[in-house]
Protein backbone atom coordinates (compact mmCIF):
# COMPACT_ATOMS: atom_id res chain seq x y z
CA UNK A 1 0.00 0.00 0.00
CA UNK A 2 1.29 3.63 -0.98
CA UNK A 3 1.48 6.01 1.29
CA UNK A 4 -0.17 8.75 0.72
CA UNK A 5 0.85 12.45 1.28
CA UNK A 6 -1.31 15.03 2.55
CA UNK A 7 -1.57 18.08 -0.06
CA UNK A 8 0.92 20.21 2.81
CA UNK A 9 3.18 17.75 2.94
CA UNK A 10 3.81 17.53 -0.84
CA UNK A 11 3.69 21.45 -0.50
CA UNK A 12 6.41 21.30 1.93
CA UNK A 13 8.40 18.73 0.32
CA UNK A 14 8.29 21.01 -3.38
CA UNK A 15 8.99 24.06 -0.70
CA UNK A 16 12.11 22.42 0.61
CA UNK A 17 13.31 20.94 -3.19
CA UNK A 18 12.79 24.66 -4.20
CA UNK A 19 15.31 26.01 -1.02
CA UNK A 20 17.72 23.63 -2.88
CA UNK A 21 17.23 24.41 -6.08
CA UNK A 22 18.12 27.83 -5.19
CA UNK A 23 21.46 27.23 -3.18
CA UNK A 24 22.90 25.01 -5.74
CA UNK A 25 22.10 27.59 -8.73
CA UNK A 26 24.03 30.14 -6.37
CA UNK A 27 26.88 28.20 -6.49
CA UNK A 28 30.07 28.51 -8.90
CA UNK A 29 29.91 27.13 -12.59
CA UNK A 30 32.77 24.55 -11.88
CA UNK A 31 30.72 23.50 -8.72
CA UNK A 32 27.58 22.89 -10.65
CA UNK A 33 29.29 20.99 -13.74
CA UNK A 34 30.47 18.58 -10.73
CA UNK A 35 26.78 17.71 -9.45
CA UNK A 36 25.60 14.13 -9.27
CA UNK A 37 22.81 14.55 -11.30
CA UNK A 38 21.27 14.31 -15.45
CA UNK A 39 23.29 16.21 -18.01
CA UNK A 40 19.75 18.15 -18.67
CA UNK A 41 19.33 19.29 -15.43
CA UNK A 42 23.26 20.56 -15.35
CA UNK A 43 22.17 22.32 -18.00
CA UNK A 44 19.29 24.05 -16.37
CA UNK A 45 21.14 25.15 -13.60
CA UNK A 46 23.84 26.81 -15.77
CA UNK A 47 20.97 28.63 -17.51
CA UNK A 48 19.56 29.84 -14.61
CA UNK A 49 22.87 31.38 -13.17
CA UNK A 50 22.85 34.68 -15.05
CA UNK A 51 19.22 35.30 -14.87
CA UNK A 52 17.82 37.74 -12.86
CA UNK A 53 14.07 38.61 -10.81
CA UNK A 54 11.41 36.39 -12.25
CA UNK A 55 12.96 35.34 -14.79
CA UNK A 56 15.44 33.54 -12.23
CA UNK A 57 12.59 32.57 -10.13
CA UNK A 58 10.71 30.68 -13.08
CA UNK A 59 14.01 29.07 -14.01
CA UNK A 60 14.33 27.49 -10.40
CA UNK A 61 10.68 26.49 -10.30
CA UNK A 62 11.05 24.70 -13.45
CA UNK A 63 14.01 22.70 -12.29
CA UNK A 64 12.15 22.01 -8.80
CA UNK A 65 9.32 20.39 -10.79
CA UNK A 66 11.67 18.39 -12.47
CA UNK A 67 13.32 16.94 -9.94
CA UNK A 68 10.56 16.74 -7.42
CA UNK A 69 9.96 12.98 -8.95
CA UNK A 70 13.79 12.50 -8.63
CA UNK A 71 15.50 11.22 -6.05
CA UNK A 72 17.88 14.34 -4.57
CA UNK A 73 19.67 12.84 -1.72
CA UNK A 74 22.85 13.00 -4.03
CA UNK A 75 22.32 16.61 -3.91
CA UNK A 76 21.51 17.16 -0.80
CA UNK A 77 25.22 15.46 0.41
CA UNK A 78 26.77 17.14 -2.52
CA UNK A 79 25.23 20.65 -0.68
CA UNK A 80 26.44 19.64 2.45
CA UNK A 81 30.01 19.12 1.70
CA UNK A 82 30.77 21.95 0.05
CA UNK A 83 29.06 24.64 2.44
CA UNK A 84 30.83 22.63 5.31
CA UNK A 85 34.02 23.42 3.90
CA UNK A 86 33.02 26.82 3.42
CA UNK A 87 32.20 27.27 7.00
CA UNK A 88 35.06 25.34 7.69
CA UNK A 89 37.34 27.83 6.22
CA UNK A 90 35.58 30.80 7.82
CA UNK A 91 35.43 29.54 10.70
CA UNK A 92 39.47 29.46 10.82
CA UNK A 93 39.84 32.52 9.28
CA UNK A 94 38.19 33.98 12.09
CA UNK A 95 39.78 32.13 14.18
CA UNK A 96 43.36 33.29 13.37
CA UNK A 97 42.49 36.50 13.04
CA UNK A 98 41.53 36.49 16.65
CA UNK A 99 45.00 34.96 17.32
CA UNK A 100 46.76 37.74 15.76
CA UNK A 101 44.79 40.12 17.15
CA UNK A 102 45.20 39.22 20.94
CA UNK A 103 48.72 38.41 20.05
CA UNK A 104 49.02 42.03 18.73
CA UNK A 105 47.43 43.91 22.13
CA UNK A 106 49.23 41.46 24.02
CA UNK A 107 52.52 43.26 22.85
CA UNK A 108 51.08 46.53 22.63
CA UNK A 109 49.64 46.19 26.05
CA UNK A 110 53.44 44.39 27.18
CA UNK A 111 55.63 47.16 25.68
CA UNK A 112 53.62 49.85 27.60
CA UNK A 113 54.16 48.45 30.78
CA UNK A 114 58.04 48.12 29.89
CA UNK A 115 57.98 51.53 28.28
CA UNK A 116 56.61 52.60 32.01
CA UNK A 117 59.80 51.10 33.36
CA UNK A 118 62.21 52.58 30.86
CA UNK A 119 62.37 49.42 29.24
CA UNK A 120 61.63 48.16 25.82
CA UNK A 121 59.83 44.69 24.82
CA UNK A 122 62.82 42.33 23.38
CA UNK A 123 62.24 39.99 20.71
CA UNK A 124 61.69 36.89 22.50
CA UNK A 125 59.43 37.97 25.06
CA UNK A 126 57.16 35.82 27.08
CA UNK A 127 53.63 35.68 26.01
CA UNK A 128 50.50 33.93 26.93
CA UNK A 129 48.74 34.07 23.36
CA UNK A 130 51.85 32.58 21.81
CA UNK A 131 51.71 29.52 24.35
CA UNK A 132 48.05 29.38 23.63
CA UNK A 133 48.65 29.70 19.62
CA UNK A 134 51.31 26.81 19.68
CA UNK A 135 48.44 24.44 21.68
CA UNK A 136 46.65 24.72 18.81
CA UNK A 137 48.54 25.03 16.42
CA UNK A 138 51.70 22.97 16.80
CA UNK A 139 52.91 23.65 13.70
CA UNK A 140 53.73 27.55 14.06
CA UNK A 141 56.67 29.35 14.46
CA UNK A 142 56.38 30.75 17.56
CA UNK A 143 59.54 32.52 17.83
CA UNK A 144 59.18 34.64 14.62
CA UNK A 145 55.51 35.56 15.76
CA UNK A 146 57.04 36.78 18.93
CA UNK A 147 59.38 38.70 16.67
CA UNK A 148 56.76 40.47 14.91
CA UNK A 149 54.40 41.18 17.08
CA UNK A 150 57.47 42.87 19.46
CA UNK A 151 58.36 44.84 16.01
CA UNK A 152 54.40 45.73 15.98
CA UNK A 153 54.22 46.83 18.83
CA UNK A 154 57.10 49.28 18.48
CA UNK A 155 56.59 50.38 14.93
CA UNK A 156 52.18 49.83 14.59
CA UNK A 157 53.52 48.80 10.59
CA UNK A 158 50.16 46.86 9.35
CA UNK A 159 53.22 45.07 6.99
CA UNK A 160 54.00 42.93 10.05
CA UNK A 161 50.31 42.25 11.03
CA UNK A 162 49.98 41.14 8.02
CA UNK A 163 52.81 38.72 7.97
CA UNK A 164 51.86 37.30 11.62
CA UNK A 165 48.40 36.29 9.97
CA UNK A 166 50.41 34.78 6.41
CA UNK A 167 52.09 32.77 9.22
CA UNK A 168 49.00 31.96 11.29
CA UNK A 169 47.45 30.50 7.92
CA UNK A 170 50.35 28.95 6.73
CA UNK A 171 50.74 26.67 9.97
CA UNK A 172 47.49 26.21 9.75
CA UNK A 173 47.34 24.71 6.42
CA UNK A 174 50.56 22.64 6.72
CA UNK A 175 48.73 20.94 9.81
CA UNK A 176 45.57 20.39 8.02
CA UNK A 177 47.31 18.73 5.19
CA UNK A 178 49.37 16.36 7.68
CA UNK A 179 46.20 15.37 9.32
CA UNK A 180 44.58 14.57 5.93
CA UNK A 181 47.24 12.41 5.08
CA UNK A 182 47.65 10.42 7.83
CA UNK A 183 43.70 9.87 8.22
Amino acid sequence: MAIQLSRSERKRRIKKVEQLVRQLVELSEQDIKKLPCDHQILELFLEAQPLKGGTKKRQIKYITKILKNEPISGLYDFLARRKGRALKNKEQFHELKYFRDTLLNEAIAARKVLRSEQQELAETWASATIDEITKKIPTVDAIALSRLSAIFARTRQARHSREIFRLLRAAREQMDRTSTHQG
